[in-house]
């Protein structure tokens, strides 16, 4: 059966232990340790790299780094298992790089009141049901150009790593192309740099010496700022990222492979794990779209059974999530120009779909303003350019491209939208 006329319906399954159980295969647990690579790889160097960006302390960066990896763990099992789809409701990577690029811009303590409201505005939009006509008043290429243009400097950091540091930095990046050369999904890019740095790094004995005690992760109730600034210049961005660049890609690309996703429900959670993140300073939730692409890959066995890959990746993040003491006591061990790069190779397939998506098809002169606005570092009444990068690319469309918006703006949104939750097939 053609999986674009299969549909996996999105209800729950009253299913028996040996049922579900039979439904492990291991192509799905494949799939699962390989996402869990990527998780570790990319995820960890990279939260903490922008943690230390932000200017955060030990204890901060703990709670932040404990409270993602711990949500994201039990929420996705629960989902993936309740649904039997995959489900990984991931901390939203693209969330991650925008705050970091804020950095200077807005206290910690106005950053947490940001995700607060961000997180409320995400349940909001759940329980109305009006994801998809906000989707649809913002064209994805524009919000690839802002976004491309919000993570370029971080980028940049990558290069200048690698030109300072050759033999440490220059290694890992030497492994993140050996990745690319192998091309396996099993075997991820950033997954080989960071084995390559760390090699690296053991051969010139540049690791510094310092006691590593196993501690319990730490939870803070950080304070929480709340002003109209941050609302329009942090709150409304990520949720413009986790809707348009996480959830509706991973949605659309789940529903391409056969699953009637309970789209509503995805949404709530996310939301709800927004709101749960941002209590004790973490940031935003989203349907991780690298994730999604793994675990619900053809070749990650048959439908009926890849939830157990989200199953699985997510079992073995819940160790990591309680190592969070002792991962951010390595940070100072470490060459900084290690963690520069691998976070900045982390966002390079971000990077690059943002280009693609926005600059390969429609739209591409409000795209190109919207990613050279968010990259010119600036603010006005305190709103950070990422902000104005939206309007500007909407406005040049809106004069230039008239015909083009009107035909790329709906329709991604709204018909997606509406053949996921109704369950009917993709045309």
């Amino acid at each position: 059966m053609s999986l674009a006329v299969f549909n996996w319906p999105a209800r729950r399954y009253p299913l028996s232990p040996g049922q579900r159980v039979r439904d492990l295969n291991p192509a799905a647990v494949s799939a699962g340790i390989s996402a869990f690579i990527f998780y570790v790889t990319a995820g960890v160097p990279l939260l903490i790299a922008i943690a230390t960006r932000l200017g955060l302390d030990g204890a901060q960066t703990s709670s932040w780094f404990f409270i993602v990896f711990f949500s994201t763990a039990c929420i996705s099992i629960a989902l993936s298992l309740v649904y039997r789809q995959p489900l990984p409701i991931n901390w939203s990577i693209p969330g991650l790089l925008y705050l970091g690029s804020l950095a200077g811009h807005f206290s910690f303590s106005e950053m947490v009141g940001a995700n607060v409201m961000a997180g409320a505005a995400i349940l909001v939009i759940g329980v109305l049901k009006i994801g998809p006509r906000l989707v649809a008043v913002l064209p994805l290429p524009i919000a690839m150009g802002m976004f491309a243009g919000s993570i370029l400097g971080s980028l940049s950091g990558l290069v200048s790593a690698t030109v300072t540091d050759l033999s440490v930095a220059g290694a890992t990046v030497a492994g993140y192309l050996l990745g690319r050369l192998i091309g396996r999904r099993s075997v991820p890019p950033v997954a080989v740099a960071a084995v390559s740095g760390v090699l690296a790094i053991a051969l010139t004995q540049r690791v510094a010496s310092a006691p590593i005690t196993l501690t319990p992760p730490v939870l803070l109730l950080p304070n929480a700022t709340f002003s109209l600034s941050a609302f329009v210049g942090v709150s409304l961005p990520l949720v413009v990222l986790s809707l348009v660049l996480g959830n509706v890609q991973a949605l659309g690309y789940l529903h391409a492979q056969g699953y009637r996703v309970p789209i509503n429900v995805v949404t709530l959670v996310v939301g709800a794990q927004s709101l749960l993140n941002a209590f004790f300073g973490g940031h935003q939730a989203i349907l991780g779209r690298s994730g999604v692409a793994i675990l619900a890959a053809p070749d990650s066995g048959p439908v009926a059974g890849r939830y157990w890959g989200s199953i699985v990746s997510n079992v073995l993040l819940l160790p990591v999530a309680f190592a969070a003491a002792p991962l951010v006591a390595l940070v100072p061990l470490v060459p900084a120009s290690y963690l520069a790069v691998l976070a900045g190779l982390a966002i390079l397939p971000s990077f690059q779909e943002a280009i693609l998506t926005g600059f390969g098809g429609r739209l591409r002169f409000g795209a190109t303003v919207a990613f050279l606005v968010a990259a010119t570092p600036f603010s006005v009444g305190g709103i950070p350019s990422a902000f104005w990068s939206l309007l500007a690319g909407l406005v040049a469309s809106h004069l230039t491209e008239r015909a083009e918006l009107q035909d790329v703006a709906p329709r991604p949104a709204a018909e997606n939208f509406r053949g996921i939750t109704s369950g009917r097939p993709r045309p």
